[in-house]
Parts: structure tokens; C-alpha cells; sequence
């Protein structure tokens, strides 16, 4: 389809000296008006991502990720208190540390005993024929794997005492599981089992202690936390609230300044317009149709048939349209190379052809929308 060309005098504006001057005017101010909302929704996005960044700290104040916001309104508030809290970190893992090796000497003395020997290695099933230890046995474990955990530097290390103290438990658990209660194996475990728990009873005020001073620590970070966002929320909401109202000012100058440079629209201009719209490519028509939805929420640009009465829409609607049919034809080639280069390629032409029916089609209604428009005005001239 060929877009014809179309001036500004074609289009509402019959004073060529006067649609020269006011159309570039009025080009200049819709550019601020586009600037005005780039810069409203970059404020939005850092918004978003302000909200987003203390989210990911509620959930994990010790990451080490990156944050797409970088701005100092962020970054600085929290720096000290995530300082503060991985110093905290760093300081309660030692302390665990010290305990883990206090722990290891209740290991040694428990491995040392005369009766340790079974334990110190895993179970050779196949060497003592135990076919059906793995359907009893769940999870084996022995004193050798425990020193591997211990002495890790990987995810698998132990994390605290208490994951120690369950793998020795179940140690002699899983010997007093799967042998009789008058086997030696059984009886050692047993007793084993018994020294350890007595020893584990001292050792376990220590345990206690640390484990409700890491949660009163991590109970005042997490306070910290919260207050410092508190903080940093004002800040923000306040850095907001100031460039929204000067976005707000602008937006406000351009439209006094628009006013100032329009004159009402004639039922002249509105023929006019619709006649240009009916000369847009099918596309570039229904971009027209979703200005005017954007401007009026009860027309439906995508409904099966579009009744367009630009006699029922506001001034602000009417320039949109007007000023989007200059666009296109400032946009467009002085010649439709469509044309040209169609008739050379067949390989996809149905779908092409199928795809300009509908379009055609769906232009045909629209048109017919705007001609019904235009004879009523007409009548009501008459």
C-alpha cells in the first residue's frame, strides 16, 4: 500500500505560513515531552531496582553478587552495616572453628579406646559377605569419613559441632541397628555410644552458648539492616519525590506551551485528518488506532469493528493523530520500493498476499469508520 504524502496544511492546518512555524514549534515540544517521560520511567526503573537491591540484602545480607544499581543512594547506607555483618560472620566462624577442635579431642579419646577399631573404617561388606547391609543400613558412616568433613575446605565441610556429634551418634547406631544385641560389635557400640554421650553432655553448655550469641547477632543484623533501609528508603522516596516534581513542572510547561501554540480544531481540520489517516498503511493505521486507545480507555483499537468518530475525541487526541501522521510521512520514501522489489521474490508470496488481505480488509473497516464520521458531519453542516 502507498503512502501518499501528506503537508501540514493537509492535515489541519490551512495557513502555510502559520503550519511552517507552528508545526516545527510544536515538533520541538513534543521531543521534551518524550525526553520529560524517558526520564520519568528511568526514575521508575531505579525505583524498581532500589526495591529489588534491598530484597536480595533481606534474603542474603552476605552476598557477594552484583546489583545493577550502582547509585550512591544505595551502595552507601548499607556498606557499613554489611561490613559490620560479615566482620560478625567472619568472627562467629572462627569461634565455631575453636569449638570444632575442642570437639576433636572427644573424637580422639573415643577413637582411641580398645573397642574403637570397628568403627574407624567403613563397613567391607563384600569382604565379611554382608549382602543385605545397604537394605538395613541407610546412610553408613564412620570415623574416617568424619576426619574427611572435618578437614575439608568445600561445600561438604561441617558447617557446626552438632553435624559432628549426629555422625558419631550415628555411627554406633547404625552397628547397634544391624547387629544382634549379643553381638560383640553390638555391645561395643553400645558402650562406645554411652561414653560419648557423657562427654557430649559437657561439651554441650559451650555449643549452647555460641549457638544464642550467633542468633542474638544475627537478630541485631537484621535490625541493622531494617533501620539502614528505613534510612535509605527516605532518602530515596525524598530523591524521588524531587525529580518527579520537577519532571511534573516540565510536563506542565510543555502543555501551557502547546495550548498557547493551538488553535481549536474546525470541523475543516478533523475532515482533513481523517483523510490523512485513511491514506496510512494498514501498520501505520493501526498505530494511529492504539494513540487514540491510549488517549480514550473506552475505544477498543483491537475489537472486531472499530467505529473511529474523531468528532468524539479531546484536542490532545486530534494532535497525537496529527502530529503521528507527520512522523510517518517525514519517516517514509518518496517512492514505495514494495513494488519494485516484490515482483522478484516468489518464495514466500501467500503468505504476503494473505497477510495484505487481512490488512486490506481491516483498513476497509476503519475507513469506512471515518467516511460514516464525515457524512454525519455533514448533515449537521447542512
Amino acid at each position: 500500500m502507498e503512502l501518499v504524502n501528506t503537508s501540514p496544511s493537509d492535515i489541519g492546518i490551512t495557513d502555510p505560513g502559520y503550519a511552517k512555524s507552528n508545526a516545527t514549534e510544536m515538533e520541538v515540544l513534543l521531543r521534551r515531552f518524550d525526553e520529560e517521560t524517558k526520564k520519568f520511567d528511568k526514575i521508575q526503573q531505579k525505583a524498581d531496582e532500589f526495591k529489588q537491591f534491598f530484597e536480595s540484602r533481606k534474603h542474603q545480607n552476605t552476598s557477594k553478587g552484583g546489583s545493577k544499581l550502582k547509585d550512591k543512594e544505595k551502595e552507601k547506607p548499607i556498606t557499613s552495616v554489611m561490613k559490620q555483618q560479615q566482620d560478625r560472620e567472619e568472627a562467629a566462624a572462627k569461634r565455631m572453628q575453636e569449638l570444632m577442635r575442642n570437639f576433636a579431642t572427644i573424637l580422639r579419646q573415643i577413637t582411641q579406646h580398645k573397642w574403637a577399631w570397628p568403627f574407624m573404617d567403613p563397613v567391607d561388606v563384600k569382604g565379611l559377605g554382608l549382602h543385605d547391609y545397604h537394605k538395613v543400613i541407610e546412610k553408613p558412616m564412620d570415623f574416617s569419613k568424619i576426619k574427611q568433613l572435618m578437614e575439608a575446605k568445600d561445600e561438604t565441610a561441617y558447617k557446626n559441632v552438632r553435624e559432628i556429634c549426629a555422625d558419631v551418634r550415628l555411627i554406633f547406631k547404625n552397628a547397634m541397628k544391624y547387629n544382634d544385641e549379643k553381638n560383640d560389635i553390638h555391645i561395643m557400640a553400645k558402650t562406645l555410644l554411652a561414653k560419648f554421650e557423657e562427654k557430649w553432655f559437657l561439651f554441650l553448655p559451650k555449643v549452647v552458648e555460641e549457638e544464642k550469641r550467633r542468633e542474638k547477632e544475627e537478630a541485631e543484623a537484621q535490625l541493622n539492616i531494617e533501620r539502614v533501609q528505613g534510612a535509605a528508603n527516605f532518602q530515596m522516596n525524598k530523591y524521588l519525590s524531587i525529580e518527579l516534581e520537577k519532571i511534573e513542572k516540565n510536563f506542565l510547561e510543555i502543555r501551557r506551551q502547546m495550548l498557547r501554540r493551538t488553535r481549536k480544531w474546525t470541523t475543516e481540520d478533523k475532515r482533513i485528518l481523517g483523510m490523512a489517516l485513511s491514506k496510512l498503511s494498514p501498520e501505520d493505521l493501526n498505530k494511529a488506532l492504539e494513540i487514540v486507545a491510549k488517549n480514550n480507555p473506552t475505544f477498543e483499537a483491537s475489537a472486531d469493528e472499530v467505529d473511529l468518530d474523531l468528532d468524539a475525541q479531546s484536542e490532545s487526541t486530534l494532535w497525537s493523530l496529527k502530529f503521528f501522521v507527520l512522523k510517518v510521512r517525514k519517516n517514509s520514501p518518496s517512492n514505495n520500493n514494495d513494488t519494485n522489489n516484490g515482483s522478484n521474490d516468489n518464495s514466500n508470496s501467500k503468505n504476503k498476499n494473505d497477510a495484505d488481505d487481512e490488512n486490506s480488509k481491516r483498513k476497509k473497516e476503519i475507513c469506512d469508520a471515518l467516511a460514516r464520521t464525515a457524512k454525519k458531519r455533514s448533515k449537521k453542516a447542512s
